[in-house]
């Protein structure tokens, strides 16, 4: 898909719950993809850590790759890495449908937006808990998503921030109809409907999926209460 057909599947899906990739079997990768996309997961999050942006160190676009191979699901990559131009090649032929970076790492954006959008992915912009959420109001014209950080990145399975709703609050008033508003940390069955009520319509869920008996029946139940 392209950039376009991308976004209009996404939009048409919303809410969107995206299974956050850190959290899955990696001892068997192509069996968990089936399962989630048998339970009706729209879009995977692709969680990339380089170890210096963030304290610790996930996967890269290689593995990325080898997961493309199991199916056809957008990818949405979350760069928590702290050169993103340097490897944006590598996420783009790896088959990442949307490429999203971090405000904390590149000062000066948009024009790394603007390539990953004329490569032929959504482009998303992400702060951390810290930074305030007005240092966006410059870029959002250039992005196709905003991911509100409502965990300090860097570890899976932590708490819910919830300064992080006046941060997705002020966010929706700006937005247009075309972006995305994601949220990523902490969102389970006990946060999710107040950063949905917030105006996020892009949830990454890691323990909320993957540590429960029945992915089909996970997604169902999260989908239903970020329905507003």
């Amino acid at each position: 898909m392209n950039r376009e057909q991308t976004l209009k599947q996404l939009l048409a899906a919303k809410p969107l719950i995206a299974p956050s990739m850190l959290k899955c079997d990696f001892g068997d990768l192509g069996e968990d993809i089936r399962k989630l996309e048998a339970a009706g997961a729209p879009v995977l999050h692709m969680d990339v850590m380089d170890g210096h942006f963030v304290p610790n160190i996930s996967y890269g676009a290689m593995l990325i790759e080898r997961m493309r191979e199991h199916t056809k699901l957008p990818f949405d990559a979350h760069l928590m890495i702290s050169d993103p131009e340097k490897y944006l090649n590598d996420f783009i032929k790896a088959g990442c449908d949307g490429i999203s970076i971090h405000l904390e790492a590149v000062a000066k954006p948009i024009p790394l937006l603007e390539k990953i959008r004329e490569a032929g992915a959504l482009a998303g912009l992400v702060i951390n808990p810290p930074t305030p959420v007005e240092m966006l109001e410059p870029f959002l014209p250039h992005c196709d998503l905003i991911l509100i950080m409502s965990v300090n990145p860097g570890f899976g399975g932590q708490k819910f921030i919830p300064e992080a709703l006046p941060k997705l609050k002020w966010v929706k008033e700006r937005l247009r109809d075309d972006q995305l508003l994601s949220v990523d940390g902490g969102i389970a069955m006990g946060t999710i409907a107040a950063t949905a009520q917030a105006g996020a319509n892009h949830f990454v869920c890691g323990s909320s999926v993957f540590d429960q008996p029945d992915y089909f029946d996970a997604i169902t139940k999260l989908r239903t209460a970020a329905t507003v």
